[in-house]
């Protein structure tokens, strides 16, 4: 796991060369300045969102608030109260993102949810993990999978486990194209790489 995360910092480290440099006298705040703070630029934009099956699922919109140390998500399902937020927050010196999930009825499971960041797969993909507590004494984990491909959409997938990460179900799983270009929706092929 070491050796990965060296790679996918070396990874970042030559995107964030290839940046535009800081006017003369700004001091980066330590977020943007960390490679590591900038894993979910990709994810920032207004999106359609499509269920893997080619339905519908909702509309996203996910922005950077405060200099980019933190990163708001308004979601707008398809169905009547199926709304939610996100705020996911940088801690610079823990060098990972942390997410908090909320909707309108917290009192169901996944109404309300907290995740970390566990790891950069392959293809800068970036999973958040966390547990939910479906009733008393009984837990699950949650995890979610945001990839980013060539063509510009993003697939992301949420799973949960029941059995402490032995065996995973997605619970929601579809495809984020960008609102103004062309709606790819979600075909089948292409590559994440």
């Amino acid at each position: 796991m070491r050796k990965l995360m060296i790679v996918v910092a070396a990874a970042f480290a030559a995107q964030a060369a290839n940046a535009a440099p800081l006017p003369r006298g700004t001091t980066p705040m330590p977020c943007r300045a960390d490679a590591m703070g900038r894993a979910l630029d990709f994810w920032v934009g207004d999106w359609t969102v499509t269920n893997v099956d080619g339905t519908k699922a909702g509309e996203n919109s996910v922005e950077p608030i405060l200099d980019g140390c933190a990163i708001m998500e308004n979601w707008h399902g398809v169905d009547k109260g199926d709304d939610g937020e996100s705020l996911f927050t940088y801690d610079a010196r823990r060098k990972t993102w942390d997410q908090v999930w909320v909707t309108q009825d917290t009192t169901r499971p996944g109404g309300l949810k907290r995740k970390t960041l566990t790891g950069i797969l392959y293809a800068n993909a970036v999973r958040f993990e966390g547990k939910i507590e479906m009733k008393p004494g009984v837990t699950i984990i949650d995890r979610t999978t945001l990839t980013p491909w060539l063509d510009g959409r993003v697939r992301q997938t949420i799973e949960w486990s029941k059995d402490d990460g032995k065996t995973w179900k997605a619970v929601f799983d579809a495809y984020y194209n960008r609102k103004g270009h062309p709606d790819l929706g979600a075909r089948k092929g292409g590559d994440p790489h």
